[in-house]
């Protein structure tokens, strides 16, 4: 994970830049460089991923034009030959085909690449900034307006605290042009259903989450993965253990005392073959990393934060312990095939619109905490479901193919893997508890006791009141507001709401996000 950050006036200052820009080193420890272009400044800090050498360090500059791009670009190698009939490159970095493909083609180039990426673009013949953003939003960008109305545009929150009075994230699937943002690809979107049958529907998940998988592991820097042992993150290993030529390395974290798929994650690396690796956690760790977590989400919802606790100390044990710089993740697999709760949707058209809705909000939960754990620890997150081919297909398929009607929760996955050896069958067919309980219910029964004890109940009631936007409703979700408006004052409005079930569901009306408080929970989690 890399940092860009883009302060398009001509009155913006060095110091204040990078006043600013400096938050987010540990995006890119390896080297920062800032340059001004004559109408803004633009920074870039890297970690070193794809073309290692001093030749990869950006921004990149065309003539008196600029980008700098926090990203992977997927079979740029093609693009990139193609382009040298007229453009002479001078690094191994995929970002470098940038410039080049916005001289040919403009902004039509961000329909055209296979990414997760986050870029700004000064164009020195027109004199203006363009920023864009992939469309699942994977790659964080933020933005906002100084006191004189300059756009300032940065990767995450934290670089524009000071500097903008409102922040906002920068929408996924959208570009920056001219002082308007522009949708170049809504992934969620269907034009055209796909009536294929079940088996044909499997088949085509299983080839386009492979090919996924496969084009994650192309990197000049060493990769890892994190392993829970539910399906998601399960499949990811097994496919990259089949593909990879060497040995892979996976990581799991749980509490010491209940850990629930830390038994699952060992008995998937064993299947599969990896070098394999516990971290523990204890109710201190947890308590005391807290505030440290908000901090560096920048968001205050409940399931987003309690499932972060894990995968940030995990995250930082990979960090301390190993060379590693890249991890391949299970997530936005949720979203595509279903929740627990998604199993009450009353029919297929719901269950397709709750879905496009996940997709559409994915960047300010999972992909928030995905990003936020991973890159505060100096590494690059990398999501095969997350796929664009992956994601357009399923958001395609026929509904009632995906709505639960098998009795087993995200049965075209499943099914699709049934043939091959990937997993055995219990990991396979298991119910999976979401994160934050899989890592030990113990971990949000003490964080729910700790916030217990900050309120009494009248201080609860009165200090709810002071928020209008995302009303705090329970003393937890007061404790994690409360930090959050420490770093972040004024910006809850950064995130669209608290992360809960459909509540107009029948049997979703809860106050608690994770699936333990559903009736359909039953085995998940044992």
């Amino acid at each position: 994970m890399c940092s860009i950050m883009g302060y398009c006036s001509r009155s913006a200052t060095f110091d204040v830049f990078m006043k600013g820009f400096e938050k987010t080193i540990s995006r890119g420890p390896d080297d920062t460089r800032v340059v001004e272009t004559g109408d803004g400044l633009l920074g870039f800090h890297r970690l070193s991923i794809m073309g290692l050498t001093p030749s990869g360090m950006q921004p990149f500059q065309y003539g008196n034009s600029y980008v700098v791009c926090n990203g992977e670009i997927y079979g740029f190698e093609k693009l990139k030959e193609e382009l040298s009939v007229k453009y002479t490159f001078e690094s191994e970095s995929d970002c470098e085909i940038l410039l080049p493909l916005y001289q040919e083609y403009g902004t039509d180039m961000f329909d055209m690449i296979d990414a997760e990426f986050a870029c700004i673009i000064y164009d020195g013949e027109a004199r203006e900034f363009i920023a864009a953003r992939d469309p699942i939003g994977i790659r964080p960008l933020y933005y906002g307006y100084d006191k004189e109305g300059a756009v300032i545009f940065a990767s995450e929150a934290k670089n524009l605290v000071g500097l903008a009075e409102k922040i906002m994230p920068f929408p996924p699937g959208h570009y920056y042009k001219g002082g308007q943002f522009i949708c170049y690809c809504d992934i969620a979107k269907v034009d055209t259903v796909c009536h294929d049958d079940l088996e044909t529907v499997c088949k085509s998940i299983h080839d386009k989450l492979v090919a996924g998988v496969e084009k994650r592991l192309v990197a000049d820097a060493k990769v890892g993965f994190l392993l829970s042992g539910g399906l998601d993150s399960s499949l990811v290993c097994a496919i990259a253990a089949k593909k990879s030529k060497e040995r892979i390395k996976t990581f799991a974290i749980g509490m010491s005392e209940d850990a629930i798929d830390l038994k699952y994650a060992k008995q998937v690396a064993d299947y599969i073959g990896s070098d394999h690796t516990e971290v523990y956690m204890t109710p201190d760790e947890v308590l005391s990393s807290l505030e440290t977590v908000i901090q560096l989400l920048g968001t205050y919802d409940i399931t987003t934060i309690r499932a972060s606790m894990g995968m940030y100390l995990v995250c930082k044990a990979i960090h301390e312990q190993t060379d590693i710089r890249v991890l391949l993740t299970g997530e936005i697999s949720d979203e595509l095939f279903g929740y627990k709760y998604t199993d009450f949707a009353p029919d297929a058209r719901a269950f397709q619109e709750e879905s496009q809705k996940r997709i559409h909000e994915l960047h300010m939960y999972d992909v928030l905490r995905a990003d936020r754990c991973i890159s505060v620890n100096s590494l690059e997150a990398r999501v095969p479901f997350g796929d664009l081919d992956f994601v357009k297909y399923v958001m395609a398929v026929d509904p009632e193919l995906k709505l639960n009607t098998y009795g087993k929760g995200k049965y075209l996955l499943r099914h699709a893997f049934e043939q091959g050896g990937y997993l055995p069958d219990e990991i396979l067919w298991r119910e999976k508890a979401a994160f934050s309980d899989a890592v030990g219910h113990s971990m949000v029964d003490y964080l729910k006791e700790y916030a217990q004890k900050q309120y009494t109940d009248a201080e609860f009631e009165r200090r709810c009141k002071s928020y209008t936007h995302a009303r705090p409703f329970t003393k937890e979700s007061l404790l994690y507001r409360e930090i959050f408006e420490k770093y972040y004052p004024g910006q809850a409005e950064m995130v669209a709401d608290f992360w809960m079930p459909n509540k107009e569901w029948e049997g979703c009306d809860v106050n608690d996000p994770s699936a333990r408080v559903l009736s359909n929970y039953g085995d998940s989690g044992k």
